[in-house]
């Protein structure tokens, strides 16, 4: 029996046992247990297959810090089975095997080794000429990881906002120190911890000869936090990068939290860091800590037989730990020539354990079948990197190493933090930290346990003062002199196989290789030998390949560093960043008239908006109901959606010359231009009407989700024009209304007496500053729906008054109001274009009859020169109007156009008119079936193909006569 008895297994269930089956057998475990030390607790080491040699691999930290337990689920690849939670049914193979696990034909590749040298398939696959498209699929079918199931059905997932004074990252000492000083001085905090458990390292570390200490300072620090009601706990949660002014991406089962704080504290703490030796990656091998976390977290013995290989005092503590746990402890080996503490060595010996100071592991042997540890052969270090003859060989199953610690410094390096080597401790620091951002514990290079709690409340004392919150006590912590780094942990051995990246399989010398092939550079270096590029990310190889480096071309680690840290911290998956979305919305400000008319609201953009007046049983009834009487009467849209920018000053129109495709620097006072603006490739990006309010003042609507945009553009331009203009984004500072209809004009001229209504006075394309209702108003003759219409834009706070005096005045006419799917259907009617949905990533002006919205005689405009090669070359596509009968099939959004068997484009626009008695749409078409008259096949719901008519737009009113004169 490998399992333990209690309080081994703090994270297990024995009350609730689970059957699973790993590679077709039925195994067990418990309600608690990962699915890696559930097959631990059945003496199953073999878990995986390496990535390049198909070597055996076992677990290395048992944190999910690495890729050596890597398995197949039925409907999931690559998923770490020391992080997957053990359940009832699980079903689970190794993936990356030719045969079985247990016997993997492409094993044999690792004999080959010599002849796949570091960066080989650059020199080896490109000649002949073409040869590579041969290659690749081999390489990919041997290299591979795992298996994508195509029938899976995506699960639900989401993203919500959080929002704190305090954001502590990591819940061991330091962490659990410093949210408690930080929220018992006043401040909000919320305590992110990768783990499912509270604690860190007291939940299995050792601490002392006092096994216990850890964990009864666990539970007192924990009980603090969970009475604490300032704090907040988001447990099995990772922090997966850091982006400026603190907004932390956190990601808890299926969701992702956007969560900003005001201050951060880091309290990652450490790796533990593998010793470099041939054969290091035999299952059996593993970390100090890993062997721990096996005990503590989840009552499993890891061996029968054990040597610990240790680079620090911690490896004593970890000898102690398993004697007591039942393990046969046959040496421990120390890398350094004595122990700091003396204590240690002497409680070590006396309970029978042989201690070998300056010793190493040189090799490590297999059993027969070359699937688990069977002996060691250790020797003495007699110099950097080198050891002496023979020594001793050790029978056993389990060896435990442990050369140090590297500070988990992802996050603190993303924020714009530098990596410092210190060469009197062997140890890396962190400094450069953006303000805000305060480290704490181990990953600020404290390891001792008062000092990591003292450093801890010293990080949250600096929080508060940033936070102006005054600190209960101010904490001063100096810096810790232990030294838990062995200098230099690596032994090359002649025939290789001294593992310095495990995701990869690089060794000693491929490391030192790329160096000798002119990539001296640490990052250059990644990039050849694909160092760190793995599922660990470097977590156990940036501090060996660093050294490595640094020895091979003459330099100190401080000069070459280590790679990049980029986010994500670890793999996320593409549903994270796709699921759905937990946006906060905005309401106009006659949102309240809108619930109280019954209203059926939709999201446009950030906004609220209704798509219809009445019940959602009856919403094509609706929509046409509010589209005849727009027709026939007066209706009232609200458009407070729409972007709003005010561009004054001089170069006022200079600047809107140059960045919409129309002109505007003629254009008269008390006149409007439709603006459409392009990118530099001359894509359609964004479209809308500028007003010109006066000589120096130009007012420009946008649409509702592109304004952010514009606006962003208009700064950028300028800011590289420096032209004499102020740009202010207004959206939120107006309230907006189109009233349209054939009566419109004699509802607005009910409230507004002072101001000429008459075609002459205020025609078509004008625009006006009055009073409407007596609030102060900019009036626009505009007509996106091809009637008579009025856009009224006033003050937000007078949005509902505006609102409440229309349809009061509009009630003897019949007015009512309508939403956005009437308004849709509406410009459909008059092939008005909605930019992204009538438009994509890739639609110039020409394919949508914009070449008119184009002024051909500007010197320059954002887009022009692309615009003009675009438009010298053949149409490959258009967008056209079509119509089908009342009775057909009706075509959604994004069915497909046909050209024989080929596509030639999709619906974007589709609805049944009752005005015009039939089905209409917009839709791209190749070049060569958009003239009027033609059909064009569309491909609708159940493979069914209907035959459309191409029809010159607009379907109705093709003389304007409504929205010009008001006919």
């Amino acid at each position: 029996m490998t399992r333990l008895p209690a309080p081994m297994g703090l994270l297990i269930d024995r009350n609730r046992p689970l059957a699973f089956r790993f590679e077709g057998q039925t195994c067990h475990g418990y309600a608690g247990d990962t699915l890696a030390s559930a097959l631990l607790g059945e003496g199953r080491w073999l878990l995986s297959r390496s990535f390049k040699y198909h070597r055996p691999r076992g677990p290395l930290t048992l944190a999910g810090q690495d890729a050596n337990t890597l398995v197949q689920l039925p409907d999931e690849p690559n998923v770490l089975a020391d992080e997957l939670p053990l359940r009832e049914g699980l079903s689970a193979t190794a993936q990356n095997v030719s045969g079985s696990l247990e016997r993997d034909r492409d094993a044999l590749l690792g004999t080959f080794s010599r002849f796949m040298p570091v960066g080989f398939y650059y020199r080896a696959f490109y000649k002949p000429k073409g040869m590579w498209k041969r290659w690749e699929p081999l390489i990919r079918r041997k290299a591979g990881l795992g298996v994508l199931d195509l029938t899976f059905v995506p699960t639900y997932h989401d993203k919500a906002y959080l929002f704190c004074d305090v954001t502590v990252i990591g819940a061991g000492p330091a962490g659990l120190s410093a949210a408690l000083a930080a929220a018992q001085g006043g401040a909000e905090v919320l305590l992110i911890e990768q783990q499912p458990l509270l604690g860190g390292a007291l939940a299995w570390g050792r601490f002392g000869l006092d096994a216990g200490q850890g964990e009864g300072l666990r539970e007192e620090l924990v009980v603090a936090v969970r009475a604490e009601p300032r704090i907040r706990v988001l447990e099995a949660a990772v922090c997966n990068g850091w982006f400026a002014d603190h907004y932390l991406p956190v990601i808890q089962g299926n969701r992702m939290f956007k969560v900003r704080a005001r201050q951060t504290i880091l309290a990652s703490g450490a790796f533990d860091q593998p010793v470099i030796f041939r054969n290091n990656d035999l299952p059996g091998i593993l970390l100090t800590s890993a062997a721990q976390r096996l005990m503590r977290l989840y009552g499993v013995r890891p061996g029968q037989r054990a040597v610990v290989l240790a680079g620090n005092d911690d490896g004593y503590l970890a000898a102690l730990d398993l004697q007591e746990q039942g393990v046969t402890v046959a040496a421990l080996l120390d890398l350094r020539a004595a122990p700091r503490d003396a204590q240690l060595q002497q409680a070590v010996s006396a309970r029978g354990i042989p201690v070998h100071l300056g010793h190493t592991v040189y090799e490590a042997h297999a059993d027969a079948a070359g699937r688990q540890l069977a002996r060691v052969d250790v020797r003495p270090i007699v110099g950097q990197g080198q050891v002496g003859p023979a020594g001793l060989t050790l029978d056993c199953d389990l060896l435990c190493m442990s050369a140090g610690y590297m500070p988990v410094y992802q996050l603190a390096c993303q924020a714009g933090g530098t990596l410092g080597y210190v060469d009197e401790q062997a140890a890396f620091s962190l400094g450069n930290l953006p303000r805000g951002l305060h480290l704490a514990g181990s990953v600020n290079g404290r390891h001792a346990l008062e000092r990591v709690l003292s450093d801890g409340r010293a990080a949250a004392s600096r929080a508060l003062a940033e936070l102006d919150l005054a600190p209960l006590t101010t904490e001063q912590t100096q810096a810790d002199d232990s030294q838990v780094n062995f200098p230099w942990p690596m032994f090359a051995h002649p025939q290789g196989k001294e593992f310095v990246d495990f995701d990869e399989d690089l060794q000693i010398a491929d490391i030192v290789n790329a160096t000798r092939h002119g990539y001296r550079d640490v990052q250059l270096v990644k990039r050849f030998s694909t160092v760190g590029m793995g599922p660990s990310q470097g977590r156990h190889s940036a501090l060996p390949t660093a050294r490595l480096v640094a020895a091979a071309t003459a330099r100190s680690v401080s000069d070459t560093g280590v790679t990049t840290a980029r986010p994500p911290f670890t793999a996320e998956k593409l549903a994270h960043v796709a699921g759905r979305a937990f946006d906060p919305y905005r309401r106009t400000a006659m949102h309240r008239r809108h619930l109280e008319l019954g209203a059926s609201l939709m999201p446009a953009g950030v906004w609220q908006r209704p798509a219809f007046y009445g019940p959602a049983s009856e919403r094509q009834r609706c929509i046409q109901a509010e589209v005849r009487q727009v027709r026939e009467g007066v209706g009232l849209i609200d458009v407070s959606t729409l972007g709003g920018l005010d561009v004054r000053g001089p170069d006022a129109a200079e600047l809107l010359e140059r960045v919409y495709t129309f002109g505007f620097r003629k254009l008269p006072v008390g006149r409007t231009r439709y603006a459409l603006m392009t990118a530099e490739d001359g894509v359609v990006i964004d479209d809308g009407v500028a007003a010109r309010l006066g000589d120096e003042h130009f007012y420009v609507s946008a649409t509702t989700s592109g304004v952010d945009r514009v606006y962003r553009s208009l700064l950028k331009w300028n800011a590289q024009w420096r032209l004499d203009v102020d740009i202010a984004n207004v959206s939120a500072a107006f309230a907006a209304v189109n009233l349209a209809g054939p009566r419109s004009r004699e509802v607005l001229r009910e409230l507004c007496p002072e101001l000429d209504l008459t075609p002459e006075a205020f025609p078509y394309l004008a625009v006006r500053e009055g009073r409407v209702a007596g609030i102060p108003a900019r009036l626009l003759r505009v007509g996106f729906v091809g009637e008579l219409g009025y856009e009224i834009h006033v003050p937000a706070r007078f949005g509902e008054r505006l609102w409440d005096a229309l349809m009061e005045a509009g009630a003897r006419f019949g007015i009512r109001p309508f939403g956005v799917e009437a308004q849709r259907l509406l410009r459909l009617e008059k092939g008005h274009v909605i930019i992204g949905q009538d438009t994509d990533g890739m639609t110039h002006p020409a394919e949508i009859d914009m070449g008119w919205a184009i002024g051909r005689q500007k010197p320059f405009f954002v887009g022009q020169k692309s615009i003009e090669i675009l438009e010298s070359q053949p149409l490959r596509r258009k967008l056209v109007g079509f119509t089908l009968p009342a009775t057909a099939s009706q075509p959604l959004e994004g069915h497909l156009v046909l050209r024989g068997d080929d596509i030639a484009g999709n619906v974007t626009s589709c609805e049944f008119s009752s005005t015009l008695g039939c089905i209409i749409g917009l839709a791209y078409a190749a070049a060569d079936q958009a003239e009027p008259g033609m059909s064009l096949p569309i491909r609708v719901e159940g493979g069914e193909i209907v035959q459309a008519t191409v029809i010159r737009l607009p379907f109705y009113d093709p003389q304007a006569q409504r929205q010009e004169m008001g006919a």
